[in-house]
Protein backbone atom coordinates (compact mmCIF):
# COMPACT_ATOMS: atom_id res chain seq x y z
CA UNK A 1 0.00 0.00 0.00
CA UNK A 2 1.40 3.52 -0.83
CA UNK A 3 2.37 6.18 1.29
CA UNK A 4 -0.51 8.16 2.02
CA UNK A 5 -1.21 11.95 1.50
CA UNK A 6 -2.89 14.13 2.98
CA UNK A 7 -6.60 13.41 2.24
CA UNK A 8 -8.77 15.85 0.17
CA UNK A 9 -12.62 15.46 0.38
CA UNK A 10 -13.76 15.95 -3.46
CA UNK A 11 -17.72 18.03 -3.90
CA UNK A 12 -20.33 15.40 -4.54
CA UNK A 13 -22.30 18.22 -6.38
CA UNK A 14 -22.94 17.73 -10.09
CA UNK A 15 -19.65 18.16 -12.39
CA UNK A 16 -18.19 20.50 -9.36
CA UNK A 17 -14.50 20.85 -9.16
CA UNK A 18 -14.47 22.46 -5.57
CA UNK A 19 -13.35 20.28 -2.61
CA UNK A 20 -16.09 20.19 -0.24
CA UNK A 21 -16.55 21.41 3.33
CA UNK A 22 -18.09 20.16 6.41
CA UNK A 23 -21.43 20.17 5.00
CA UNK A 24 -23.16 16.73 4.59
CA UNK A 25 -26.40 15.38 3.04
CA UNK A 26 -28.91 14.70 6.37
CA UNK A 27 -30.30 11.89 4.66
CA UNK A 28 -27.50 10.54 4.19
CA UNK A 29 -26.02 10.60 7.71
CA UNK A 30 -29.26 8.26 8.76
CA UNK A 31 -28.36 5.72 6.42
CA UNK A 32 -24.77 5.48 6.83
CA UNK A 33 -23.27 7.06 4.09
CA UNK A 34 -21.14 10.05 3.66
CA UNK A 35 -21.87 12.98 1.47
CA UNK A 36 -19.82 16.56 1.53
CA UNK A 37 -20.72 19.25 -0.62
CA UNK A 38 -18.55 22.47 -0.90
CA UNK A 39 -21.82 24.63 -0.37
CA UNK A 40 -25.73 24.81 0.62
CA UNK A 41 -26.17 26.26 -3.20
CA UNK A 42 -24.04 23.17 -4.93
CA UNK A 43 -26.63 20.18 -2.31
CA UNK A 44 -30.17 22.13 -3.76
CA UNK A 45 -28.76 22.37 -7.35
CA UNK A 46 -27.21 18.22 -6.96
CA UNK A 47 -30.64 17.29 -5.16
CA UNK A 48 -31.86 16.01 -8.38
CA UNK A 49 -29.07 13.50 -9.56
CA UNK A 50 -27.99 12.81 -5.37
CA UNK A 51 -31.48 11.33 -3.90
CA UNK A 52 -31.26 8.24 -6.58
CA UNK A 53 -28.22 7.21 -4.01
CA UNK A 54 -30.61 7.09 -1.34
CA UNK A 55 -33.03 4.92 -2.87
CA UNK A 56 -30.60 2.61 -4.31
CA UNK A 57 -28.70 2.48 -0.85
CA UNK A 58 -31.77 2.21 1.18
CA UNK A 59 -33.09 -1.08 -1.18
CA UNK A 60 -29.47 -2.79 -1.16
CA UNK A 61 -29.31 -3.22 -5.10
CA UNK A 62 -26.32 -2.41 -6.76
CA UNK A 63 -25.25 0.87 -8.04
CA UNK A 64 -22.99 3.93 -8.17
CA UNK A 65 -23.06 5.83 -5.17
CA UNK A 66 -21.46 9.08 -6.88
CA UNK A 67 -23.91 9.67 -10.40
CA UNK A 68 -22.99 13.08 -10.34
CA UNK A 69 -19.30 12.43 -10.00
CA UNK A 70 -17.40 13.25 -13.34
CA UNK A 71 -14.96 10.05 -13.84
CA UNK A 72 -12.20 10.37 -15.89
CA UNK A 73 -12.80 6.66 -17.28
CA UNK A 74 -14.77 3.76 -17.81
CA UNK A 75 -14.41 1.83 -14.72
CA UNK A 76 -17.51 3.01 -11.87
CA UNK A 77 -17.63 1.76 -8.46
CA UNK A 78 -20.28 -1.00 -7.57
CA UNK A 79 -22.02 -0.43 -3.98
CA UNK A 80 -23.44 -1.40 -1.44
CA UNK A 81 -20.12 -2.78 0.08
CA UNK A 82 -20.02 -5.48 2.06
CA UNK A 83 -20.22 -5.41 5.88
CA UNK A 84 -16.97 -4.51 6.80
CA UNK A 85 -14.76 -8.48 7.64
CA UNK A 86 -14.60 -9.59 11.85
CA UNK A 87 -10.90 -10.18 12.86
CA UNK A 88 -10.76 -13.10 15.32
CA UNK A 89 -10.21 -12.31 19.14
CA UNK A 90 -6.47 -14.02 19.02
CA UNK A 91 -5.06 -11.86 15.96
CA UNK A 92 -2.84 -9.40 17.37
CA UNK A 93 -3.96 -5.52 15.97
CA UNK A 94 -2.31 -2.76 15.11
CA UNK A 95 -3.18 0.44 16.92
CA UNK A 96 -5.73 1.61 14.19
CA UNK A 97 -7.90 -1.33 13.77
CA UNK A 98 -10.88 0.17 16.40
CA UNK A 99 -10.79 3.79 15.89
CA UNK A 100 -8.99 3.92 12.21
CA UNK A 101 -6.40 6.44 13.52
CA UNK A 102 -2.72 5.19 13.12
CA UNK A 103 -1.69 7.39 15.84
CA UNK A 104 2.40 7.89 13.85
CA UNK A 105 2.82 11.41 15.69
CA UNK A 106 3.41 9.28 18.93
CA UNK A 107 5.60 6.80 17.28
CA UNK A 108 8.33 8.71 15.90
CA UNK A 109 7.63 8.22 12.23
CA UNK A 110 10.40 10.19 11.04
CA UNK A 111 13.31 8.49 12.22
CA UNK A 112 14.70 5.99 9.99
CA UNK A 113 14.58 2.99 11.71
CA UNK A 114 17.56 0.54 11.36
CA UNK A 115 16.72 -3.32 12.12
CA UNK A 116 18.69 -5.76 13.96
CA UNK A 117 18.74 -9.27 13.87
CA UNK A 118 15.42 -10.13 15.55
CA UNK A 119 13.93 -7.23 13.74
CA UNK A 120 15.15 -8.36 10.21
CA UNK A 121 14.08 -12.18 11.10
CA UNK A 122 10.48 -10.91 11.70
CA UNK A 123 10.16 -8.87 8.39
CA UNK A 124 11.49 -11.44 6.63
CA UNK A 125 8.44 -13.72 7.89
CA UNK A 126 5.97 -11.49 7.70
CA UNK A 127 6.91 -10.86 4.22
CA UNK A 128 7.10 -13.85 3.46
CA UNK A 129 3.20 -14.91 5.11
CA UNK A 130 2.00 -11.87 2.76
CA UNK A 131 3.94 -13.58 -0.73
CA UNK A 132 1.56 -16.42 0.29
CA UNK A 133 -1.56 -14.28 0.84
CA UNK A 134 -1.25 -12.53 -2.35
CA UNK A 135 -0.68 -15.54 -4.17
CA UNK A 136 -3.57 -17.26 -2.94
CA UNK A 137 -5.71 -14.06 -3.88
CA UNK A 138 -4.42 -13.76 -7.43
CA UNK A 139 -4.89 -17.49 -8.33
CA UNK A 140 -8.43 -16.30 -7.62
CA UNK A 141 -8.62 -13.42 -10.24
CA UNK A 142 -10.53 -13.96 -13.17
CA UNK A 143 -13.23 -12.99 -15.75
CA UNK A 144 -16.50 -13.21 -13.99
CA UNK A 145 -15.18 -12.61 -9.84
CA UNK A 146 -15.90 -9.34 -8.19
CA UNK A 147 -13.36 -7.56 -6.08
CA UNK A 148 -15.50 -7.64 -3.15
CA UNK A 149 -14.67 -12.06 -3.62
CA UNK A 150 -10.96 -11.15 -3.85
CA UNK A 151 -11.06 -9.28 -0.72
CA UNK A 152 -13.16 -11.88 0.95
CA UNK A 153 -9.97 -14.53 -0.15
CA UNK A 154 -7.56 -12.15 1.13
CA UNK A 155 -8.78 -11.62 4.74
CA UNK A 156 -9.38 -15.19 4.89
CA UNK A 157 -5.99 -16.10 4.10
CA UNK A 158 -5.34 -13.29 6.42
CA UNK A 159 -6.45 -15.03 9.29
CA UNK A 160 -5.41 -18.43 8.32
CA UNK A 161 -1.63 -17.24 8.75
CA UNK A 162 -2.71 -14.98 12.20
CA UNK A 163 -2.17 -12.00 10.49
CA UNK A 164 -3.81 -9.02 10.45
CA UNK A 165 -4.90 -7.42 6.89
CA UNK A 166 -2.85 -4.02 7.74
CA UNK A 167 -5.32 -1.78 5.41
CA UNK A 168 -8.30 -2.94 7.11
CA UNK A 169 -9.22 0.01 8.89
CA UNK A 170 -6.18 2.27 8.02
CA UNK A 171 -7.17 5.98 8.57
CA UNK A 172 -10.66 4.26 7.64
CA UNK A 173 -10.00 2.21 5.06
CA UNK A 174 -12.73 -0.58 4.76
CA UNK A 175 -11.43 -3.42 3.01
CA UNK A 176 -8.44 -5.68 3.66
CA UNK A 177 -7.35 -5.40 0.39
CA UNK A 178 -6.45 -2.51 -2.47
CA UNK A 179 -7.51 -3.93 -6.17
CA UNK A 180 -7.22 -1.50 -8.12
CA UNK A 181 -8.14 -1.95 -11.86
CA UNK A 182 -7.64 -0.58 -15.50
CA UNK A 183 -7.33 3.45 -14.72
CA UNK A 184 -7.70 3.23 -11.15
CA UNK A 185 -3.73 4.35 -9.69
CA UNK A 186 -3.55 3.02 -6.61
CA UNK A 187 -6.41 2.42 -3.42
CA UNK A 188 -9.13 0.82 -4.91
CA UNK A 189 -11.76 -0.17 -2.78
CA UNK A 190 -12.77 -3.74 -3.26
CA UNK A 191 -16.71 -3.84 -4.43
CA UNK A 192 -19.95 -5.71 -6.46
CA UNK A 193 -18.52 -5.14 -10.00
CA UNK A 194 -17.22 -8.07 -11.84
CA UNK A 195 -13.81 -8.47 -13.53
CA UNK A 196 -13.87 -8.08 -17.32
CA UNK A 197 -12.08 -10.53 -19.69
CA UNK A 198 -9.30 -7.64 -20.93
CA UNK A 199 -9.38 -5.67 -17.81
CA UNK A 200 -5.68 -5.44 -15.95
CA UNK A 201 -5.60 -5.58 -11.72
CA UNK A 202 -3.18 -4.55 -9.46
CA UNK A 203 -3.38 -6.59 -5.98
CA UNK A 204 -2.00 -4.36 -3.29
CA UNK A 205 -1.49 -6.98 -0.11
CA UNK A 206 -0.01 -6.05 3.31
CA UNK A 207 -0.20 -7.82 6.83
CA UNK A 208 0.75 -7.12 10.13
CA UNK A 209 2.61 -10.52 11.64
CA UNK A 210 4.53 -10.23 15.00
CA UNK A 211 4.84 -6.88 15.64
CA UNK A 212 5.87 -6.03 11.88
CA UNK A 213 4.45 -5.29 8.61
CA UNK A 214 5.40 -6.71 5.26
CA UNK A 215 3.84 -4.97 1.57
CA UNK A 216 3.56 -6.11 -1.64
CA UNK A 217 1.47 -6.20 -5.15
CA UNK A 218 1.48 -7.22 -8.55
CA UNK A 219 -0.40 -6.53 -11.57
CA UNK A 220 -2.29 -8.86 -13.61
CA UNK A 221 -3.64 -9.81 -16.93
CA UNK A 222 -7.75 -10.94 -16.10
CA UNK A 223 -8.65 -13.21 -18.89
CA UNK A 224 -7.10 -13.82 -22.61
CA UNK A 225 -7.78 -10.41 -23.81
CA UNK A 226 -5.80 -8.53 -21.16
CA UNK A 227 -3.16 -9.96 -23.77
CA UNK A 228 -3.15 -7.70 -26.04
CA UNK A 229 0.01 -5.21 -27.00
CA UNK A 230 -1.35 -2.57 -25.39
CA UNK A 231 -1.43 -4.07 -22.09
CA UNK A 232 1.57 -5.93 -22.38
CA UNK A 233 3.84 -2.77 -23.22
CA UNK A 234 2.38 -0.64 -20.08
CA UNK A 235 2.25 -3.75 -17.50
CA UNK A 236 6.01 -5.17 -18.16
CA UNK A 237 7.13 -1.55 -18.42
CA UNK A 238 6.20 -1.21 -15.09
CA UNK A 239 7.78 -4.29 -14.11
CA UNK A 240 11.08 -3.77 -15.63
CA UNK A 241 10.35 -0.38 -13.94
CA UNK A 242 10.81 -1.73 -10.37
CA UNK A 243 13.60 -4.45 -11.45
CA UNK A 244 16.16 -1.73 -12.48
CA UNK A 245 15.67 0.27 -9.15
CA UNK A 246 16.14 -2.77 -7.30
CA UNK A 247 19.36 -3.47 -8.59
CA UNK A 248 20.84 0.07 -7.67
CA UNK A 249 19.86 -0.87 -3.77
CA UNK A 250 23.51 -1.07 -1.96
CA UNK A 251 24.45 0.85 0.87
CA UNK A 252 24.89 4.62 0.37
CA UNK A 253 22.68 4.57 -2.50
CA UNK A 254 21.09 8.26 -1.91
CA UNK A 255 17.14 7.35 -2.19
CA UNK A 256 16.49 10.07 -4.31
CA UNK A 257 18.09 8.20 -6.76
CA UNK A 258 16.08 5.62 -6.81
CA UNK A 259 13.25 7.91 -9.24
CA UNK A 260 15.77 8.64 -11.66
CA UNK A 261 16.22 5.20 -12.53
CA UNK A 262 12.37 4.51 -12.75
CA UNK A 263 11.50 7.71 -14.81
CA UNK A 264 14.19 6.96 -17.58
CA UNK A 265 12.95 3.67 -18.00
CA UNK A 266 9.40 4.57 -18.30
CA UNK A 267 10.04 7.75 -20.52
CA UNK A 268 11.98 5.24 -22.94
CA UNK A 269 9.07 3.40 -23.24
CA UNK A 270 6.70 6.81 -23.75
CA UNK A 271 4.94 6.22 -20.56
CA UNK A 272 4.58 8.69 -17.24
CA UNK A 273 5.31 8.21 -13.73
CA UNK A 274 2.74 8.87 -11.05
CA UNK A 275 3.91 11.42 -8.62
CA UNK A 276 1.81 11.61 -6.26
CA UNK A 277 2.39 8.73 -4.14
CA UNK A 278 6.01 7.03 -3.01
CA UNK A 279 7.49 3.87 -1.61
CA UNK A 280 8.17 3.76 2.13
CA UNK A 281 10.18 2.56 5.09
CA UNK A 282 8.58 -0.17 6.56
CA UNK A 283 9.09 -2.23 9.98
CA UNK A 284 6.64 -1.84 12.83
CA UNK A 285 5.08 1.16 11.28
CA UNK A 286 3.28 0.41 8.29
CA UNK A 287 4.39 3.56 6.79
CA UNK A 288 7.59 5.25 7.62
CA UNK A 289 10.62 6.73 7.34
CA UNK A 290 12.61 7.45 4.62
CA UNK A 291 9.86 7.90 1.30
CA UNK A 292 10.77 6.69 -1.88
CA UNK A 293 9.91 8.76 -4.79
CA UNK A 294 9.48 7.03 -8.31
CA UNK A 295 10.14 10.50 -10.60
CA UNK A 296 13.50 11.49 -11.63
CA UNK A 297 15.14 15.13 -9.80
CA UNK A 298 13.37 14.47 -6.14
CA UNK A 299 14.59 15.59 -3.30
CA UNK A 300 13.74 13.00 -1.36
CA UNK A 301 16.46 12.55 1.99
CA UNK A 302 18.21 9.89 3.18
CA UNK A 303 20.65 7.07 2.19
CA UNK A 304 20.09 3.18 2.16
CA UNK A 305 21.75 1.80 5.30
CA UNK A 306 22.25 -2.14 5.86
CA UNK A 307 19.30 -2.95 8.19
CA UNK A 308 16.86 -0.70 6.78
CA UNK A 309 13.35 -1.64 4.80
CA UNK A 310 11.92 0.10 2.41
CA UNK A 311 9.26 -0.58 -0.17
CA UNK A 312 9.72 0.10 -4.15
CA UNK A 313 6.41 0.06 -5.62
CA UNK A 314 6.33 2.31 -9.25
CA UNK A 315 3.21 3.45 -10.62
CA UNK A 316 3.17 3.42 -14.62
CA UNK A 317 0.95 5.13 -17.17
CA UNK A 318 0.09 4.94 -20.47
CA UNK A 319 -0.71 8.59 -20.72
CA UNK A 320 -0.94 11.15 -18.31
CA UNK A 321 1.16 11.46 -14.90
CA UNK A 322 -1.62 13.32 -12.90
CA UNK A 323 -4.61 11.58 -10.42
CA UNK A 324 -7.69 12.81 -9.63
CA UNK A 325 -9.36 10.56 -6.40
CA UNK A 326 -13.24 9.74 -6.46
CA UNK A 327 -15.22 10.66 -3.77
CA UNK A 328 -14.94 7.70 -1.59
CA UNK A 329 -11.63 9.62 -0.88
CA UNK A 330 -9.00 6.62 -1.58
CA UNK A 331 -9.44 5.55 -5.10
CA UNK A 332 -6.78 7.20 -7.19
CA UNK A 333 -7.16 7.48 -11.27
CA UNK A 334 -5.49 9.15 -14.04
CA UNK A 335 -7.20 12.47 -15.36
CA UNK A 336 -7.07 11.00 -18.67
CA UNK A 337 -8.39 7.72 -18.35
CA UNK A 338 -5.12 5.86 -19.42
CA UNK A 339 -4.40 2.85 -17.90
CA UNK A 340 -1.50 2.29 -15.27
CA UNK A 341 0.15 -0.36 -13.86
CA UNK A 342 2.23 -0.96 -10.66
CA UNK A 343 4.79 -3.35 -8.92
CA UNK A 344 5.98 -3.56 -5.44
CA UNK A 345 8.36 -5.08 -3.10
CA UNK A 346 9.80 -4.76 0.42
CA UNK A 347 13.58 -4.96 0.82
CA UNK A 348 15.66 -5.39 3.12
CA UNK A 349 19.50 -3.44 2.57
CA UNK A 350 22.42 -5.82 3.33
CA UNK A 351 26.12 -5.13 3.47
CA UNK A 352 26.11 -5.97 -0.29
CA UNK A 353 23.44 -5.07 -1.80
CA UNK A 354 19.43 -6.07 -1.01
CA UNK A 355 17.17 -8.77 -0.38
CA UNK A 356 13.60 -8.90 -1.62
CA UNK A 357 11.63 -10.16 0.85
CA UNK A 358 8.58 -10.56 -1.24
CA UNK A 359 10.55 -12.11 -3.56
CA UNK A 360 8.26 -14.50 -6.15
CA UNK A 361 7.93 -18.61 -5.09
CA UNK A 362 8.46 -21.09 -8.07
CA UNK A 363 4.57 -21.54 -8.19
CA UNK A 364 4.03 -17.85 -7.90
CA UNK A 365 0.57 -17.02 -10.37
CA UNK A 366 1.44 -14.26 -12.78
CA UNK A 367 4.91 -13.34 -14.07
CA UNK A 368 6.90 -11.56 -17.09
CA UNK A 369 4.90 -11.96 -19.96
CA UNK A 370 6.94 -11.87 -23.89
CA UNK A 371 5.75 -9.16 -25.96
CA UNK A 372 4.03 -11.03 -29.10
CA UNK A 373 5.51 -10.19 -32.29
CA UNK A 374 3.10 -8.65 -34.92
CA UNK A 375 2.09 -11.43 -36.85
CA UNK A 376 0.64 -13.53 -32.99
CA UNK A 377 -1.72 -12.70 -30.68
CA UNK A 378 -2.15 -13.77 -27.24
CA UNK A 379 -4.98 -15.65 -26.75
CA UNK A 380 -6.51 -18.49 -24.28
CA UNK A 381 -4.49 -21.47 -23.23
CA UNK A 382 -2.83 -23.00 -25.57
CA UNK A 383 -0.39 -23.27 -28.58
CA UNK A 384 -2.44 -22.95 -31.70
CA UNK A 385 -1.76 -22.59 -35.23
CA UNK A 386 -3.60 -19.42 -36.67
CA UNK A 387 -3.22 -18.85 -40.75
CA UNK A 388 -0.25 -20.87 -40.48
CA UNK A 389 1.32 -19.08 -37.69
CA UNK A 390 2.22 -19.41 -34.11
CA UNK A 391 0.11 -18.08 -31.33
CA UNK A 392 0.48 -18.38 -27.20
CA UNK A 393 -2.41 -18.08 -25.07
CA UNK A 394 -2.76 -17.33 -21.14
CA UNK A 395 0.33 -17.09 -19.81
CA UNK A 396 1.40 -21.34 -21.08
CA UNK A 397 4.52 -21.65 -21.64
CA UNK A 398 5.68 -17.89 -20.73
CA UNK A 399 8.46 -17.83 -18.53
CA UNK A 400 7.80 -16.07 -14.60
CA UNK A 401 10.93 -14.76 -13.54
CA UNK A 402 11.10 -12.32 -10.44
CA UNK A 403 13.20 -9.01 -9.67
CA UNK A 404 16.71 -9.83 -8.52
Amino acid sequence: MTAEVPIKKACMGVECPNEAGSLQCPTCLKIGKQSTFCSQDCFKRSWGEHKVVHKAASGGTLHNPFPSFKFTGSLRPVYPLSPRRPIPDHIVKPPWSEDGDPKYKLLGRNKIAILDKAGQDAMRKVCRLSREVLDTVAREVKPGVTTDYLDEVCHNACIERNAYPSPLNYNSFPKSICTSANEVICHGIPDSRILLDGDILNLDVSLYHGGYHGDLNETYYVGPSALNRQNIHLVETTRECLRLAIETVKPNLPIRNIGNTIEKHAKENKCGVITTYCGHGINTLFHAAPNVPHYAKNKAVGVAKPGMCFTIEPMISAGSHRDRTWPDNWTSVTVDGSRTAQFEHTLLVTEEGCEILTARLEDSPGGKVEMPKEDEEKVNGEVEKVNGKGREVNGEGLEATEAK
